[in-house]
Parts: structure tokens; C-alpha cells; sequence
């Protein structure tokens, strides 16, 4: 596998910067909880916790949006949200985040969902979903794919935020990759099997272990210590790239890093740069972020990999859904 210089990444980051990404899909608004715990209730067996701070960071495809400016791309994000306090909030911290808020529409129909994790001693001990799953009705569908027409033009590169919210209904994403396809940009997808969609016509897919086994139908009985040895993971790549046809697929595989598949190619494994897990909450949404960043920005498939490996391994290392600095990823990488 070829070494990725720091000297290539700074490239990498420079043409990234010139790129326009637009993202599209579910958001949410996380709150997190923090505080200590020392004694349990009399009421119930269940702990108390003793306030000390809340934080409210994006969430869903929004820190997907969030990922990329961190990284200097310029970046707009699509969505639907409710006339809420919890929406107003959230495109509160994407625009201080340098996020393109202006294809963000609200409905009276909707509801901003809400996700509050209650964190002690960097141990998450609940989370506490407030949301309202519906997909977008025929007039919000509408309003979004006007959205789309108008703003696709300028795009070098789409990434498509499936959470199962509703957004990404599987009418807007067959519209969403028959514009993409007509003008040869890049499309980037995290598959959810809870929803089940046709996964045909993108140009990536990242599925975890756990959801590359559930698409390919495929009971996951054995995992072994090298990737390219685990027959039951090779037989799942082949039959995803046979049924989807994706120009990639991207496998991500925890503390064994990532495994890159391409149709007539044999796949390549990237190990892991992560040095100690605090939360792995949202690094799916660094991992796709930071590949398409780097496609877009005129990277080989095996340069990406590698790239958004660093950029995965950097932010799970951090508390809460967090993100990637330009300094950071460069850093991680040695002459």
C-alpha cells in the first residue's frame, strides 16, 4: 500500500479548499449531559447524577456539513427541519461552524429531532431520543428538490445523509442520484439496512462490518485478525460490489481499520492510526466527510482511504461528536 505524505495531504487539503460539497439529509441537534455519579437512588436502582454541564453540538447529516469546513471545504447543507427552538438552535452552530445554512428549510409539519446523551466519567449511561420519524410529505419533497436543482450545479460532490429520519426518502435519493449521474458528480453514501433502499448508482458506500454483513445477507459467524484473510468479509465485499456496482466501497471495521474495495481490483486493507477511543459517536460521519473531501479535491481512491483513516482515528479519540482541524490531520501524518 502506498504511503501517504504529509507534503500530498497538504495538497489534498489546498484543493479541497477550491471544492464545493453539499450535503444532504436527516440532521438532528445532540445534546450532551455531563456529571458525576456517587450514589444511587432510594427511589429506584438507577444512578444520580450530579449536574455539571450541557453541551449542544450538529448532529446527522449536519456534522457530516460540520466535518468538511472544519477541513476548509465549502460546504451547504440541504435538509428539512421543524419551525422548532431545537432547529433555530441548530442552524445557530452550523453557521458559526461556517456551514451554508441558506438550503435548510423549515416545516410546521416537522419536528427537529433531538438526541441528549448522559454522560459520567466519559462512560455514556442513557440517551434520550425526542423525535417524530415521518418521510417528507409531497410539498416538502418538492421544496427540497428545488433546493437540489439549485444548487447541484456548483457541487463537486455530494454526500447523502440516510439517518431514517425521513429526510432521504427513497423518492429524493433516486432523484438525488439520477441528477448526480446525468452530471458526473460524485456521490457518497453511509447505508443504514434499517432502511432498506437501492443502493445502486453510487459512487460510495461505507457500511460498517456489522451493516455490510446485514446488506449481503450474510450471517457474520467468524472475524479475523487480518482483514484480507476473513473469508466470510470477502465474500460479503464481492457480493455488495456485484449488487450495487459502487465505484467504491468502503468497509469500515473498527480497531482493524478499513477495507477498500473496487469492482476487478483486490481489496486493500488500511490499519488503524487510533491510539485511545473516548466516543466513537459520529465517526462514521468523519470517515465519509473526509473521503469525499479528498475525491473531490483530486484524490486516488487508496490516498482517501487512508486520509479519512487518519481522520477517523483523530476524532475518536475526542469527546462527543466532534471533528477534524486541518492542523490536526496534518499533524497525524510523518514525512
Amino acid at each position: 500500500m502506498p504511503a501517504l505524505t504529509r507534503q500530498r495531504v497538504k495538497q489534498i487539503l489546498e484543493a479541497g479548499a477550491e471544492s464545493s460539497i453539499l450535503v444532504i439529509g436527516d440532521v438532528m441537534l445532540d445534546c450532551f449531559i455531563s456529571g458525576d455519579v456517587s450514589r444511587i437512588s432510594p427511589e429506584a436502582p438507577v444512578p444520580i447524577l450530579r449536574f455539571q454541564s450541557e453541551s449542544f453540538m450538529p448532529g446527522g447529516a449536519a456534522n457530516v456539513a460540520r466535518n468538511l469546513t472544519a477541513l476548509g471545504a465549502p460546504t451547504s447543507l440541504l435538509s428539512i427541519t421543524g419551525r422548532d427552538p431545537a432547529g433555530k438552535q441548530l442552524k445557530s452552530l452550523l453557521e458559526k461552524e461556517r456551514v451554508n445554512c441558506r438550503g435548510i428549510r423549515t416545516s410546521t409539519q416537522r419536528h427537529t429531532g433531538t438526541k441528549t446523551r448522559i454522560v459520567t466519567q466519559q462512560q455514556q449511561i442513557v440517551r434520550v431520543d425526542r423525535e417524530v420519524i415521518r418521510d417528507l410529505n409531497a410539498a416538502e419533497q418538492t421544496l427540497l428538490k428545488k433546493q437540489i436543482q439549485e444548487s447541484l450545479p456548483k457541487a463537486s460532490a455530494v454526500i447523502l445523509g440516510d439517518y431514517g429520519k425521513g429526510v432521504a426518502t427513497d423518492s429524493l435519493i433516486a432523484y438525488v442520484k439520477k441528477e448526480c449521474c446525468k452530471r458526473s458528480i460524485w456521490l457518497s453514501l453511509d447505508p443504514k439496512p434499517v432502511h432498506a433502499i437501492d443502493l445502486s448508482g453510487l459512487s460510495l458506500i461505507t457500511p460498517n462490518r456489522k451493516e455490510a454483513f446485514e446488506l449481503a445477507g450474510v450471517v457474520d459467524s467468524t472475524q479475523h485478525s487480518n482483514p484480507l484473510e476473513d473469508e466470510n468479509l470477502r465474500l460479503v465485499s464481492t457480493r455488495l460490489l456485484r449488487c450495487f456496482s459502487p465505484t467504491v466501497l468502503l468497509i469500515t471495521l473498527g480497531d482493524l481499520g478499513m477495507l477498500l474495495c473496487q469492482r476487478g481490483k483486490t481489496p486493500v486493507h488500511i490499519p488503524t492510526v487510533t491510539q485511545e477511543v473516548f466516543d466513537v459517536s459520529g465517526a462514521g460521519d468523519t470517515v465519509i466527510a473526509s473521503f469525499t473531501l479528498a475525491i473531490a479535491a483530486g484524490a486516488s481512491p487508496v490516498e482517501a482511504s487512508i486520509f479519512s483513516n487518519h481522520a477517523g482515528g483523530i476524532v475518536v479519540g475526542k469527546k462527543g461528536t466532534a471533528t477534524v482541524s486541518k492542523k490536526e490531520i496534518i499533524a497525524s501524518f510523518r514525512n
